[in-house]
């Protein structure tokens, strides 16, 4: 199972970050150890003093697929959750400065969280899904699959140009605006079209 997350989809988190908006999808992987075990809290890692959130819909492969064209990438995904791509800022900037790989910052365990259930696409308006993250009850992320750069299924089409897709595989499509820090003891709660989908506790 394959954990592919997207960045820089929506112009506005680029934006925050200072980054250049991509002209193509920005994709990294996850390790399989990036999952904990549902229900289970979230542990700050010793060698990282600023951990930022990133809420993001999420996309469940459920089709085998390589070199998929875009009019055909809704056939391999029937359901969408919401998941939070955990990230060890300081590291990442670090190893930017460098020029070195990032993946230490993005691939730890329990850096990728993700939903209890997913929601079938057919009870979902693809192209308008509101998602957002409360960070100890206070809003701090609101997005929608609208305001994405790349689509789902431009998403699917690209990625499987470079690795065979999977039953199982995850695809994290992009993150909005409004990342912050977590510290031990925050909670975390995303929803979709306002229906809690995901809890997170920091320890």
């Amino acid at each position: 199972m394959k954990i592919i997350c997207i960045g820089r989809n929506y112009i506005e988190h680029a934006k925050e970050l200072k980054n250049k908006i991509p002209e193509e999808p920005l994709f990294f992987l996850k390790p399989e150890t990036a999952i904990q075990p549902k229900g289970h809290p979230f542990f700050i890692p010793d060698f990282s003093q600023m951990i930022h959130y990133e809420v993001e819909l999420v996309i469940k492969i459920d089709r085998i697929g390589k070199h998929i064209q875009e009019q055909f990438a809704h056939k391999y995904y029937s359901k969408i959750g919401l998941g939070i791509d955990f990230t060890a800022r300081d590291i990442q900037e670090e190893c930017k400065k460098k020029g070195l790989p990032w993946e230490k910052a993005k691939g730890f365990d329990g850096s990728a969280q993700i939903s209890r259930n997913f929601i079938n696409k057919e009870d979902l308006d693809i192209h308008n899904i509101y998602f957002s993250l409360n960070h100890n009850g206070n809003e701090v992320q609101k997005g929608n699959s609208k305001d994405m750069i790349f689509s789902f299924d431009k998403i699917i089409s690209y990625v499987s140009q470079f690795y065979t897709l999977k039953i199982g595989d995850l695809i994290y499509t992009g993150t909005p605006s409004g990342v912050g820090q977590v510290k031990i003891g925050d909670k975390l709660n995303g929803f979709i079209n306002n229906k809690e989908v995901l809890k997170v506790l920091v320890k």
